[in-house]
């Protein structure tokens, strides 16, 4: 008689065909193309490579900024009213939603990854940014009306659809050497301070105001001099989060692997995404655990650990 359990075959052949049924769901490919994902790089039951799917809140290690991001969830119809509303208003209403809507937060303890989305002033850089855009590429702006009609539908997406191409605008100049970066926010405030839009004028005449003063010397402790700067890195965190609502990918503080390592040896943590002229990210800046710089990689290249994002789809 047989040693040999029948029912045991098919437990591991079961537990395959769902995992390539859940990673074709996942991705929207076929389930020939989901098996050979799976045989090719090695994905454990949960992961995807990172050219599929959307991570756009991660599970994070700071359990107030989730507190905050739950909260968010539950709004009522007339505070998500009154939010798109705000949102709606080109530069600063749009730059204090996005920084309420993306919350700082921290990497994994041990990961090398500090802090992420932080940064003082970061709201007064979006607003520069947006500024710039006005500037620079008003035909992007939407129009006044359009934005009003679309902010009393109460949906966040749907005000970001109708942004979509001045929130890319702002995101890229992000990517400009920081000192372009600061030529094109000086000309374009000073520019926006004779402007006929009595908003734009007014928060351009606030925004230089301020950025006089950020980049003024100042004393520190030990008596030497420092300029405070922009958190760029912050403002580019939350403008990438942003754009993965609409086009997909996956959020700073999203936990990675590489492909080719199946076990966490080479795991790192998403600080930053590169991005095309459309479409999600082209590819990632990674923080590997323990490593002494970031690493660019391709989207093809990373593989994204199971259960990252912490809201329901």
């Amino acid at each position: 008689m047989s040693d040999h359990n029948p029912r045991q075959a098919p437990r591991s052949g079961r537990a395959r065909t769902r995992a390539i049924r859940e990673q074709a769901a996942r991705t929207g490919v076929a389930y020939s193309v989901a098996a050979r994902q799976l045989e090719a790089v090695g994905l454990q039951p949960g992961e995807t490579l990172s050219s599929y799917g959307r991570t756009i809140y991660p599970i994070g290690f700071d359990p107030y900024r989730e507190v905050l991001v739950g909260r968010r969830e539950r709004r009522t119809f007339a505070q998500r009213v009154a939010d798109t509303r705000r949102a709606a208003t080109l530069p600063d209403g749009r730059a204090h939603h996005l920084v309420e809507r993306y919350p700082p937060t921290r990497g994994l303890p041990g990961s090398g990854v500090g802090r992420l989305y932080h940064g003082e002033c970061r709201q007064d850089l979006l607003t520069m940014l947006y500024i710039v855009v006005a500037v620079e590429s008003p035909g992007l702006l939407p129009a006044v009306g359009d934005l009003a009609w679309v902010a009393e539908l109460g949906e966040d997406t749907a005000l970001d659809m109708t942004c979509a191409e001045v929130d890319r605008e702002a995101r890229r100049l992000l990517d400009r050497e920081p000192t372009a970066l600061w030529s094109a926010i000086e000309t374009a405030l000073t520019t926006a301070e004779g402007s006929a839009d009595r908003q734009l004028r007014q928060e351009a005449m606030r925004q230089a105001a301020l950025l006089r003063t950020m980049m003024t010397p100042r004393e520190g402790h030990a008596g030497e001099l420092y300029v405070q700067g922009m958190p760029i890195a912050g403002a580019r965190q939350i403008l990438d989060a942003l754009l993965i609502v609409a086009d997909d990918g996956h959020a700073p503080g999203t936990r990675v692997r590489l492909c080719g390592e199946p076990d966490e040896v080479r795991a790192g943590t998403i600080i930053g995404a590169r991005w095309g002229s459309s479409g999600p990210p082209v590819g990632y800046l990674v923080w590997l655990d323990d490593a002494k710089a970031e690493l660019s990689a391709r989207a093809d290249q990373l593989i994204v650990l199971a259960g990252q994002e912490s809201l329901p789809r």
